[in-house]
C-alpha cells in the first residue's frame, strides 16, 4: 500500500491560502481601459423595493421557477467562467462575472449567509427555501480565518471525492495512527475534493411572490430566494463516475443578495456603453424561465403530476393564470 508523507498537509494549507485573496498590492497608477470612468453601476445604490401593507394586498399566488443556462437569454447569468487551475489557485475574468462568482466571492468573504437546503440532522427533509438552516461565519468571521465555518461551507461550495487507500506516513517513514474508541487505526488521505465553478452551475431556482397592491392597482412580484443547482455524480462499484440527478446546493436570501448585485455588471452583447446591473437584470425579468411548482394543498411539484409537454403546458397555464386575474380585477 502506497505511503505518502505529510506533505498532504501543508498542500492543503495551500489550498486555503490559494481562496483567499491576498491582502499585498502593488502600489501604481491604475491605467484607464475605456475613454471615460465607468462609474454608474460601481456607486449604484440599491433601490428599495415599493413598501407594501398586508392589508392592501388582495390577492398573492407563490411560485418556484427554475431558469435553465442552457437558454440564450440566460447566458449574461452563466459567463464567463471561473475556474481552477491544477495547482489549486482560483481565476476569475477581469471585466465582468457570473452569477456564481458574485456569490461564491461573498460567501467565502463571509458577507453572503447562505441557507443548507435540507435539515442537517435529518437529509431527507428538503425544506430550506424556507431559509431555516443558516450558514454563517462568526462575527468578524469568514473562510479564511474561521475553520468552522470553513469546513461547513466546503460541502456546499465544494465536492469531495471518494475516500482515499493512502495510509499517511510519520517523519521518519512509519504508518501514521491513531486511537479511536480504544481501537488503533490507520490515517488515511484525506478523500479528493474539487471546488465547484461557474460552469457546473446548470440552473438557478427561484422562490416568488406574485401579489395584487390594492393601494397601486398593480400586479407586482417579489423574488424571496434563489438557489444553484448542479449534476448530482455518483461513484459506480466499477469506479466511473455516473449522473444521478440535480442537486440543490444552497438558497440565498434574495432580498440580502439584492445589495450585492447591484454593483457588478451584466454583459450586454449589443451595446458595450448600456451594461446594467445583476439587480436589474431581476427587476426587469430578462431571464427565461419554467414554473415547476406553485402553492397548493397538497405542496407537490408539477413533474409529480405531470411529465413532458404536459408539465411544460401545466407551467404555462400557472402564469396565464397570474396574467389573467390582473385582467380581471379591471372594469372597463
Amino acid at each position: 500500500m502506497k505511503k505518502v508523507t505529510f506533505i498532504l498537509f501543508f498542500a492543503a494549507i495551500y489550498d486555503v491560502n490559494a481562496q483567499c485573496e491576498s491582502t499585498d498590492f502593488i502600489s501604481m497608477t491604475p491605467t484607464l481601459d475605456y475613454p471615460y470612468v465607468k462609474e454608474h453601476i460601481l456607486t449604484k445604490r440599491t433601490i428599495p423595493y415599493e413598501y407594501v401593507r398586508e392589508a392592501d394586498v388582495v390577492w398573492s399566488k407563490r411560485v418556484w421557477r427554475e431558469i435553465d443556462l442552457r437558454e440564450k437569454i440566460n447566458h449574461p447569468l452563466y459567463y464567463p467562467f471561473d475556474h481552477h487551475t491544477p495547482s489549486g489557485q482560483y481565476v476569475r475574468n477581469t471585466n465582468c462575472w457570473s452569477l456564481w462568482t458574485i456569490m461564491r466571492h461573498h460567501i467565502i468573504q463571509g458577507e453572503l449567509k447562505i441557507f443548507s437546503p435540507y435539515n442537517p440532522y435529518q437529509f431527507d427533509i428538503l425544506d430550506g427555501d424556507q431559509f431555516k438552516y443558516p450558514i454563517a461565519p462568526g462575527p468578524g468571521g469568514n473562510y479564511c480565518n474561521d475553520s468552522v465555518f470553513r469546513d461547513e461551507v466546503f460541502y456546499y461550495l465544494g465536492k469531495v471525492g471518494p475516500g482515499s487507500d493512502v495510509i499517511l506516513s510519520t517523519w521518519d517513514g512509519r504508518d501514521s495512527t491513531r486511537w479511536v474508541n480504544g481501537v488503533e487505526e490507520y490515517v488515511y488521505a484525506d478523500p479528493d475534493t474539487m471546488w465547484i465553478d461557474s460552469e457546473h452551475i446548470v440552473k438557478y431556482l427561484l422562490k416568488e411572490d406574485w401579489f395584487f397592491d390594492k393601494e397601486r392597482s398593480v400586479m407586482d412580484v417579489r423574488i424571496l430566494g434563489i438557489a444553484p443547482v448542479v449534476l448530482k455524480e455518483e461513484t459506480a462499484p466499477n469506479g466511473q463516475k455516473m449522473i444521478s440527478g440535480l442537486e440543490t446546493k444552497f438558497w440565498v436570501y434574495f432580498p440580502h443578495l439584492r445589495y450585492l448585485l447591484s454593483n457588478y455588471y451584466v454583459y450586454n452583447e449589443k451595446n458595450d456603453a448600456q451594461w446594467m446591473s445583476f439587480d436589474d437584470l431581476f427587476w426587469k425579468r430578462r431571464f427565461s424561465s419554467n414554473v415547476y411548482k406553485e402553492s397548493n394543498v397538497f405542496d407537490r411539484s408539477i413533474d409529480s403530476y405531470r411529465t413532458g409537454v404536459d408539465a411544460l403546458q401545466e407551467s404555462v397555464d400557472i402564469i396565464e393564470s397570474i396574467r389573467t386575474f390582473e385582467q380581471d380585477v379591471w372594469n372597463f
